[in-house]
């Protein structure tokens, strides 16, 4: 008789949804909504088996208590089992085994529902692997992912954190469940990741915010060929990234601008391991609205302005929302761009939609009374897929203005 798959550690329960949470579920949306269950209240981790009103099989997920009630793995009754795991964790390697240019080792190895595994990431920098989970719900997953990284990928350390959707109110920290280094060990200090011919330090224990976003490197390769010659100035720099690729690619002048010092002491960092003076360059640690109104006021313009902005941030300055203050942001951008210069506007928020995002910008540019045309929509790398049937995968939003 053949040996039984191990199933991820979690008791089982039954769940019935409404008819419009039914219609979803058949085009495989994988999340099902507290409102939407009609019947049946399983605690959070349990394996649901998930019927319609009139009883029908729909699938099998995990329970949870925040803003989601279940999170769907199948659209039958099979188990969330080893076999049924690492099915999912081998189609998502060879995608990336596929796609992930030479010379580069850092990326999304599991994107969440796009890959088949809801609520879960991993992240492959060099050789660590980070998972990041949605909810402690999803725990039961870990024992089975760890056992296949570490046969299938052989990872020198693995860790586990939370990356709670913005939308949960929960409180994680109280969890019993360990995260941080879970397997093998830590490395001894930063670690370098390649993107081409690109340099940039990550620190893999204060996962999920390592200090590079990986989905973002499609943009800076389109743009490796345009740098040269140009004054840059980069908004929301982070760890300097962007700044180090227009440095590396002849730009003339190079400004990065973060409200986090920290921040800007790794983008210095990261240009010195790329053999680039930072004393050849500026970074300015203050608001990015005072820095634009700066240069607005003494005139001074650039060839290419990036605006990178977190979701949702706080400052002396103020709070800053996307959805509020998108026009704002736009026009400042704009006022301070050369003539022919360039905007490249930014955003991961999967709420505001491509169409909504450039409705904003729109409003911007024309509050700075300064035409633009769209010259190029970009948007996730490839190891960052959106399933077709999950519309909020694809969040990330690049947009190129010529003005």
């Amino acid at each position: 008789m053949a040996e039984r798959s191990r199933r991820a550690r979690g008791t089982s329960g039954e769940i019935r949804v409404n008819a419009y949470s039914e219609k979803w579920l058949g085009k495989r949306f994988p999340w099902v909504y507290p409102k939407e269950v009609v019947a049946g209240e399983p605690a959070p981790g349990e394996h649901v088996l998930v019927r319609s009103e009139s009883g029908a099989v729909l699938g099998r997920g995990i329970a949870d208590s925040g803003w989601l009630a279940a999170r769907m793995f199948r659209s039958d009754d099979g188990d969330i089992d080893e076999d049924f795991v690492s099915g999912i964790l081998e189609r998502a390697t060879a995608l990336r085994d596929a796609l992930i240019p030479i010379g580069t080792d850092g990326y999304r190895l599991v994107n969440g529902e796009n890959d088949g595994l809801p609520g879960v990431r991993i992240d492959w920098w060099s050789h660590f692997a980070v998972i990041s989970l949605d909810s402690p719900s999803l725990a039961c997953l870990v024992p089975l992912i760890v056992e296949w990284l570490t046969v299938e990928r052989e990872p020198r350390g693995i860790y586990l954190c939370w990356r709670p959707d913005p939308r949960d109110d929960r409180d994680f920290s109280a969890s019993e469940i360990r995260t941080g280094l879970i397997a093998g060990f830590s490395p001894p200090g930063d670690v370098a990741i390649r993107e081409r011919d690109l340099r940039i330090d990550v620190r893999v224990p204060d996962a999920p915010d390592v200090g590079l976003y990986a989905d973002m490197r499609d943009v800076r390769h389109w743009l490796s060929d345009t740098w040269g010659g140009a004054s840059v100035l980069n908004l929301f720099a982070f760890t300097g990234a962007f700044s180090v690729a227009a440095a590396r690619g002849g730009a003339t002048d190079v400004v990065s601008a973060d409200l986090s010092s920290g921040a800007l002491d790794r983008a210095q960092h990261n240009f010195r391991v790329n053999e680039l003076d930072p004393g050849n360059y500026e970074f300015l640690a203050e608001d990015v609205f005072k820095v634009l109104d700066r240069y607005r006021r003494t005139g001074q313009a650039f060839d290419r302005v990036i605006v990178d902005p977190p979701a949702f941030s706080r400052s002396g300055a103020g709070i800053w929302s996307g959805q509020k203050d998108w026009p704002r942001l736009a026009a400042a951008a704009a006022r301070v761009a050369n003539p022919g210069g360039w905007v490249i506007a930014a955003s991961n928020q999967g709420e505001i939609s491509p169409r909504e995002f450039r409705g904003l910008l729109a409003q911007g540019f024309e509050r700075a009374d300064r035409p633009a045309q769209l010259i190029a929509a970009l948007g996730q790398a490839p190891d960052f897929p959106a399933a077709v049937s999950f519309p909020e995968g694809r969040y990330l939003k690049v947009d190129v203005y010529r003005l």
